[in-house]
């Protein structure tokens, strides 16, 4: 079994899709990874859905990644005596640390890093920034503000401060007790909400101690600032435009978009473009126009992998949303300008072997029109080579681990097997050879690009390059 296709799909998992049966749907459709949001949910809902993942990956007899996504900090406001709060333009409001439910003078905020984060003339957004008001005044207890866009206001709606680093880590404690369950299921990746800066996914890193890889979900302007730092020490990122969105103008959000993913390339770190790109299909059976373009401009721009949230998650049409993104992927794929800006987009390889090996094998496939590039590969960095490279062929990943095979499945082009590590250069090719015609990857009369590294099993070696006849 292998995708036609070289764009991942990511579908969320929830009450729409929470029996063998759909998640097996889910799987034929085209979901190649199955995002758990642990900001819904249960523990045992989530161990359910891991089994039932795990029972499939067995019947299909292919790895299947499972990402689990840490909710994080969420500022919001305290409660209303009164019921919702309906704001004016112009009008002064305080919010202040009291507990007590709020007033048509007075709101609680009770979050003290606002408070001391809080600069006269910053902005506060509530509700998804449908209501706006400006700082004018604060202190340790209490900020003052005027409205500026006007709307209502109630219970618990959510809070936000562009372009202020607030002193908070993006662990809380109930993420720190949701990462240690998610790690005993054995999930391959975690996602982390509210990175601002790349200590942050350093702090994660720590914690979870190799037992799964981890993606930092930019989602804060002030993520920006620091973008590079932050891709060189995350696995993956996660661009989550809905939140981006609501603290950065609309119009900046696109061509952010762009920067992101060919930095991401750069660095050879798999890229995950999120949120409302089929929205209406929570309810529809179809997609808009603008949501089909808006999929395809995530893969003509390179991304490796696009995902579905309360599409699969709680929509009406779990199934045919996935089956829809499948079938644009495989258009965009097809269009002649894809393969160009895939190729343009081509930096040069860094001045190591394995570098060099990679765009060596590229080429190979290209000339001679090869079926695929075959990676042996421990920890996954020689097949991240190859995917960064875009070659116009798909990439055999052969590995030990089955951890690896899991965490690849995300990246562009990737078709994971787990398998022995080859022997010797007779076995390398023997095994290359029979696992691409198993897999119908390969038939025969065609050829192979293999790439692999001598001493055979020795991480980060990689080294030769080898075509074989299949």
């Amino acid at each position: 079994m292998h995708r036609e296709r070289f764009t991942k799909i990511v579908a969320t998992l929830g009450p729409a899709t929470a029996t063998p049966e759909r998640l097996r749907a889910l799987f034929d459709a085209g979901a190649d990874v199955f995002r758990l949001n642990f900001s819904h949910g249960t523990h045992e809902d989530h161990k359910r859905r891991v089994e039932m993942l795990r029972a499939l990956e067995k019947q299909s007899k292919h790895p299947i990644a499972i990402l689990m996504d840490l909710q994080g900090p969420k500022l919001r406001l305290g409660t209303f005596a009164d019921g919702p709060l309906e704001l004016k333009k112009g009008q002064k409001l305080r919010f202040d640390l009291d507990k007590a439910p709020g007033s048509a003078k007075r709101v609680p905020l009770p979050h003290p890093e606002i408070f001391a984060a809080a600069q006269p003339g910053g902005l506060l957004l509530i509700d998804d920034g449908k209501v706006r008001l400006r700082i004018v005044a604060h202190d340790k207890k209490t900020m003052d503000t005027e409205v500026e866009v006007a709307g209502t206001i109630s219970d618990r709606k959510g809070v936000n401060l562009p372009n202020l680093v607030l002193p908070v880590s993006p662990m809380t404690p109930k993420d720190r007790k949701d990462l240690d369950y998610g790690l005993s299921l054995g999930v391959d990746w975690v996602a982390l909400s509210f990175v601002q800066r790349a200590h942050d996914i350093a702090e994660l890193k720590k914690l979870v101690a190799g037992r799964a890889a981890v993606m930092a979900k930019l989602e804060k302007p002030q993520a920006i600032e620091h973008l590079d730092e932050i891709i060189e020490q995350s696995d993956g990122i996660m661009v989550a435009r809905g939140d981006l969105g609501v603290e950065m103008p609309p119009e900046a959000v696109p061509p952010l978009q762009k920067r992101i993913l060919a930095a991401c390339r750069v660095l050879g770190r798999p890229a995950i473009v999120a949120t409302q790109m089929l929205e209406s299909m929570v309810h529809s059976p179809t997609p808009t126009r603008a949501e089909a373009s808006d999929v395809a401009t995530a893969v003509y721009d390179g991304a490796d992998a696009v995902m579905l949230s309360a599409e699969s998650a709680s929509g009406d049409y779990p199934i045919e949303a996935v089956t829809i993104m499948d079938r644009i992927l495989t258009s965009v794929e097809a269009d002649p300008l894809y393969r160009r800006l895939m190729d343009a987009a081509r930096r040069e390889p860094e001045a190591t072997t394995a570098d060099a090996i990679s765009a060596a094998a590229r080429q190979c496939a290209h000339t001679l029109s090869a079926a695929a590039i075959v990676t042996y590969t421990n920890t996954g960095s020689t097949t991240l080579r190859a995917a960064r490279e875009r070659p116009d062929v798909r990439i055999l990943c052969l590995t030990p681990s089955l951890d690896t095979a899991r965490r690849m499945t995300l990246t562009w082009g990737v078709h994971a097997v787990q398998t022995e590590d080859a022997h010797n250069f007779a076995d390398m090719v023997q095994k290359a050879v029979r696992i691409a015609r198993k897999e119908e990857i390969a038939q025969q009369g065609q050829r192979l690009v293999i790439t692999a590294g001598v001493p055979f099993g020795t991480p980060g070696a990689t080294n030769i390059l080898r075509i074989a006849y299949v």
